[in-house]
């Protein structure tokens, strides 16, 4: 075997030359595996730090030493400081997650929270998904527009029950942002908004014609509760047909519950979305009890002459769609 010394100059030069960039990380690999091949009395081993919010990654060179023990060799590349040190201080410690190109810290992660609405998603997803618009909206550094910033800035207050200046003031103050904070908050807000109403708004006539039956105008009656409440109250509804539903609703026994509703068909429990008028669907399973229920009456979207409510309806779906899609093909890490 080669003098240790001269073995450790030359791993010094192989990690000096492997490529430092994330989507190269296999090349390196390769490298050093045929540089191992080179001295299989080593058995040496490279380990790869990839440091989060950046594509810069470090190696290490792991040696098993002609007089036992391990030998770590390691070649920063840049100021001198050993990738392990340095990141016990590194920019990118308070990083919480990142998706494809964008990169979010743990305290933008918590501002970010505080304009998050969706109660059908968990605060993973939804920080996952504003990351991903905020990866479509990099090239957009135009100054946003007045009456977005407004709207962003008014919905914000509105949910949070801040009707005046006053209470706005100590919210701030309880959150410890600043005014000038704040706006830069909202304009982040605003632009996020913008993009999700246009996005929408292209989308959406293309959802409707696809696929109108999703958005027709349907109303029904269905009835949730245990199954064996259930079996008798399915006949009941096959019997009223479109007829008169009071003494339908007024029989609340065995906890069941009973909803009469005009929606759009996608708003509609699953089982009946594609009902066709007069059908008894159930009892079936739905979520953790059961439900039956019959469609009285569906009018059919005419996509050429939709109103704006169904287009809206439409836009969202579409929008929702989009964003798993993108999600499905994000690369997606979280920094714990």
């Amino acid at each position: 075997m080669s003098d240790l010394g001269t073995i450790l100059e030359s791993g010094v030069r192989l990690l000096r030359g492997l490529p430092r960039r994330r989507a190269r990380v296999e090349e390196a690999r390769r490298a050093a595996a045929a540089w191992a091949a080179g001295h299989p009395g080593l058995h040496a081993e490279l380990v790869v730090d990839e440091r989060p919010g950046t594509q810069v990654v470090d190696f290490d060179l792991l040696l098993e030493a002609p007089d036992g023990g391990t030998v770590a060799l390691t070649a920063p590349a840049d100021d001198g400081v050993p990738w392990l040190i340095d990141h016990s201080t590194h920019w990118a410690a308070g990083q919480l997650v990142s998706v494809d190109d964008v990169h979010l810290s743990v305290a933008q992660a918590l501002t970010m929270i505080r304009s998050l609405s969706r109660r059908d998603a968990t605060p993973h997803d939804e920080i996952v998904d504003q990351c991903l618009i905020l990866n479509e909206l990099q090239g957009d550094t135009g100054p946003v527009d007045d009456e977005e910033l407004q709207a962003a800035a008014d919905e914000f207050r509105r949910g949070r029950g801040l009707h005046d200046r006053a209470s706005t003031l100590a919210w701030l103050a309880e959150m410890g942002m600043t005014p000038p904070q704040f706006e830069t908050y909202i304009a982040g807000v605003a632009r996020r908004r913008s993009f999700r109403r246009r996005r929408e708004a292209e989308l959406g006539p293309v959802r409707l014609a696809a696929e109108p039956r999703t958005f027709d105008r349907v109303r029904g009656v269905w009835i949730t509760g245990p199954e064996r409440s259930l079996a008798r109250r399915a006949a009941e509804l096959a019997r009223i047909g479109g007829g008169d539903l009071t003494a339908l609703t007024a029989e609340a026994d065995g906890g069941t519950e009973t909803t009469i509703a005009e929606r759009l068909a996608f708003e509609l429990p699953e089982p009946l979305r594609d009902a066709s008028p007069g059908t008894v669907v159930g009892p079936v399973a739905h979520g953790t009890a059961f439900i039956a229920g019959i469609v009285l009456d569906r009018v059919p979207v005419i996509p050429a002459s939709a109103d704006e409510r169904t287009l809206a309806a439409a836009g969202r779906v579409a929008f929702a769609e989009w964003l798993a899609e993108r999600r499905g093909h994000a690369s997606i890490e979280w920094h714990w």
